[in-house]
C-alpha cells in the first residue's frame, strides 16, 4: 500500500509542473489577446501586433505542453491577426484576435 501511495504521489508531483505551466501560458495568451483586441479597437495596429505576438508565444507553449484543437485554432487566428496588423488593417486584425479569444476560452473548458 505504501509503495502504491508513493508511486501516485510521485506521478502527481511530476505532472503538476506541466499542468501549471500550461495554465500559466493559457492565462498569458488570454491576457495578451485581450490587450490586442483593446488596442485594435482603438486602431492601434502596431500595439495590437506586439500583444498578438506575445499571445502567440504563450499559445504555442500551451499547445506544446498539452495539445488542444481550440488552442491550435487560436494560434491560426493570432497569426492572421499579426499578419493583418503588420499591414495596418487594425479592424481585420481585431476580428482575428476576437476569434482567437473565443477559441482560447473554449480551450480552457
Amino acid at each position: 500500500m505504501k509503495l502504491k501511495t508513493i508511486v501516485v504521489c510521485a506521478a502527481l508531483c511530476l505532472a503538476t509542473p506541466w499542468a501549471l505551466a500550461e495554465t500559466e501560458h493559457t492565462l498569458q495568451t488570454f491576457e495578451h489577446t485581450k490587450a490586442a483586441i483593446t488596442h485594435g479597437e482603438m486602431g492601434h495596429a502596431p500595439v495590437l501586433v506586439e500583444h498578438a505576438e506575445a499571445a502567440l508565444t504563450h499559445a504555442e507553449a500551451a499547445q506544446k505542453a498539452q495539445s488542444n484543437p481550440h488552442m491550435a485554432e487560436a494560434i491560426t487566428h493570432l497569426k492572421a491577426a499579426i499578419e493583418h496588423g503588420k499591414m495596418g488593417h487594425a479592424d481585420i486584425a481585431t476580428q482575428h484576435a476576437k476569434e482567437a479569444q473565443r477559441h482560447i476560452n473554449m480551450a480552457n473548458r
